[in-house]
């Protein structure tokens, strides 16, 4: 069984359900809401205590100086808290709020699930509305779940991990996220236990001025593997939304994970999102993702490569259409000795858009003999649009070998003149070009996800001709 994501459609993203719900709710963020969220999950103190000391931290840090400018964001104009539906977390699509269930249908949630993921969570707003994993995981020990009910159910280890990869100091959306964060999901894979099918969580925003926070905490034990699949979508209203999530990610001697995402926020959105790993002892950190839609995206995920001989490999896709500027990249901090590294970047951008690499390459004086390479490609569809590559480079180990490559271009009149001359159509042709440029990054999906993100490129190519 496949899942036919090329009839995805764009009004499967851009339809909105009723969001009478969120009237209920006020927008702007002061301490009474931040103890109401917490109050509402019935969340034990210590996790009360991080939100308030997060709350003050975001008050006191300035706005990021890395990455776009993000000053006209209204963040008194959010709201940072919703619920949809008094279900949440239903172990059946037959028990989601029958809405909220048809949205997930277009979207091909629930057909995925049933051709090829271990297990599913979706959150609609800030809750969470469905998760369940398969019993063949379970029965090995895999806990996935919700990120709210693991906080109650598995304190201990929630809080072994928490904000230990990346600090509520780290900068002021870290901060803000740590506040106000709501579902998400938490993965911990026992010892030497290989999941074989991709688990999947998908994020929806649906009212006007939303906010989403989730959580995601990912925890692999020695010799562990698993494959983690993030999507997101949202409609348009003409009025700001804000997504900043937070990703940690543990990865212990030997194991394996591979994170995936496709994000395609609405033009309304900033997407602020924070994704950090730290990597043990001859472990492997993959990241691939595929940025679109968002009118302004801040997106760089982190690998501290720890451990000996521990590896990162970041792919990465992102596409700037008309008003939006896709500001994305990698960090990489290598610590451990013979540590290696590569960066794999291509940006695409059209009508205006403004695409950027920005990376960060950090070698310590202990990573004796790192290897990193890094490869940013940009292809601009127009005349109009904009790509700058922007890498920072610290070195403090002489053993260390860095490469850094760079391209950028159009697509050649004398490649479009050959296809046209073999009957192909420009539009065709210019669809044809882009679909290789990116099958380096694209064919590294499971089949689905990669028909998924042809399909939405393709629907951001559109109209390209003109």
């Amino acid at each position: 069984m496949t899942v036919n994501f090329q009839d995805l459609q764009r009004d499967d993203l851009d339809h909105a359900d009723s969001q009478d719900y969120a009237a209920k709710y006020d927008k702007g963020l002061t301490e009474e809401l931040v103890r109401n969220i917490s109050q509402d999950k019935n969340e034990p103190e210590w996790v009360l205590d991080i939100r308030l000391a997060a709350l003050k931290k975001f008050h006191e840090l300035k706005m990021p100086s890395w990455g776009p400018d993000i000053t006209k964001l209204d963040f008194a104009n959010i709201r940072y808290y919703s619920k949809a539906s008094d279900v949440t977390n239903a172990k059946t699509w037959e028990e989601v709020d029958p809405e909220i269930k048809r949205t997930f249908e277009r979207l091909k949630i629930p057909e995925a699930e049933r051709a090829m993921l271990a297990g599913v969570g979706t959150q609609y707003e800030s809750e969470n509305v469905y998760h369940n994993l398969k019993s063949q995981w379970e029965d090995l020990g895999v806990i996935f779940e919700d990120f709210d009910v693991a906080v109650v159910k598995h304190p201990e280890l929630v809080k072994k991990y928490f904000s230990k990869c990346v600090p509520i100091t780290d900068h002021k959306l870290a901060a803000l996220h740590y506040a106000v964060f709501s579902g998400g999901t938490f993965l911990y894979v026992p010892k030497d236990v290989e999941i074989t099918q991709p688990l999947q969580a998908y994020f929806r925003m649906n009212s006007m001025n939303q906010g989403q926070f989730e959580h995601t905490l990912i925890i692999l034990e020695e010799g562990a593997k698993a494959h983690y699949i993030e999507g997101c979508s949202a409609p348009k209203y003409g009025s700001q939304s804000l997504h900043a999530g937070c990703v940690e990610v543990f990865v212990a001697k030997k194991a394996q994970m591979r994170y995936s995402s496709v994000e395609n926020w609405s033009a309304d959105t900033y997407n602020l999102n924070t994704k950090r790993s730290i990597v043990q002892e001859d472990a492997v950190m993959e990241w691939i993702g595929g940025n679109l839609g968002s009118g302004t995206t801040m997106l760089y995920p982190c690998s501290l490569l720890v451990g000996a001989r521990s590896r990162a490999d970041h792919l990465g896709i992102a596409f700037a259409n008309t008003s939006q500027n896709q500001d994305t990249g990698a960090k990489v901090i290598m610590i451990g000795r013979d540590t290696r590294a590569s960066v794999v970047s291509k940006s695409l951008s059209k009508g205006g858009g403004i695409s950027t690499y920005r990376g960060l390459v950090d070698i310590k004086a202990s990573a004796e003999n790192a290897m990193i390479n890094i490869e940013c490609d940009a292809l601009m569809l127009d005349g109009e649009s904009v790509s700058d590559t922007i890498p920072h480079i610290q070195c403090a180990n002489e053993s260390a070998q860095i490469n850094h490559e760079a391209t950028a271009g159009k697509i050649s009149d004398d490649v479009l003149l050959y296809f046209q001359s073999r009957g192909i159509s420009e539009e065709d042709a210019k669809g044809m070009i882009v679909n290789g440029f990116l099958d380096e990054v694209v064919k590294t999906l499971p089949l689905e996800y990669a028909v998924e993100l042809n399909r939405l490129i393709e629907m951001e190519m559109e109209g390209s001709i003109g």
